[in-house]
């Protein structure tokens, strides 16, 4: 085991497993970023979302899901009666911005997925939900793409899994949000039956 896998285990929380990822430098991706993007939300949160990896706004203000995407699915989760620093904790498969955003390359992703893997360690989420294709492939350990894998829960290791479109893909294809809207509705009625039985959905 390199030094690095030493450290990432010898993490005593997820503030100190999150010292250790900043540090990672176990692909390229981190020499072309500005900073390692780690995470943020409620970490106490039994709902997770993992996306594909930092974008430009991602990059410069070292937080997930800040851009215009990123406040597409802030509008979503409220919708759904949760709160970013509340409800959620938000994550991706690469914490280290790909060049010109482009989607990670497998051996990307393999460097990044310890960290993945640790993160969800401490969480002990309940459910998460995937947000496009990377996600959903590298989490599920599939090669079926997001159209397949959406709508449909996954269990595995205690968890529910929920893949569903990235919210980048709605810019594109706003035909989508019909589908989305759908998953998300799924996911408050598991997080009513898991998590909190009391949770006001807004569009009940």
């Amino acid at each position: 085991m390199d030094d690095y896998l030493q450290r990432l285990k010898g993490a005593a929380d997820l503030k100190g497993l999150a010292e250790v990822v900043k540090s990672c430098q176990r692909c390229s991706l981190r020499s072309g970023c500005t900073q390692v993007v780690f995470g943020e939300g409620n970490p106490e949160a039994r709902l997770v979302l993992c996306g594909e990896g930092p974008g430009a706004d991602e990059d410069r203000l070292g937080r997930p899901f800040v851009g215009r995407a990123g406040q597409l699915l802030d509008q979503i989760l409220g919708a759904c009666g949760f709160q970013r620093f509340e409800h959620v904790f938000i994550l991706n498969v690469v914490k280290c911005r790909p060049p010109g955003n482009r989607t990670p390359k497998p051996e990307e992703i393999a460097a990044c997925l310890p960290n993945l893997r640790m993160q969800v360690h401490f969480l002990q989420p309940k459910i998460m939900v995937l947000l496009g294709s990377c996600a959903a492939q590298t989490v599920l350990q599939t090669d079926e793409g997001i159209t397949k894998l959406r709508g449909r829960w996954f269990q595995k290791g205690g968890i529910w899994f929920m893949p569903t479109y990235h919210p980048a893909a709605l810019f594109h294809r706003p035909q989508l949000k019909k589908d989305v809207w759908e998953d998300f509705q799924e996911v408050v009625a598991k997080y009513r039956e898991l998590i909190d039985p009391a949770h006001v959905f807004p569009h009940a």
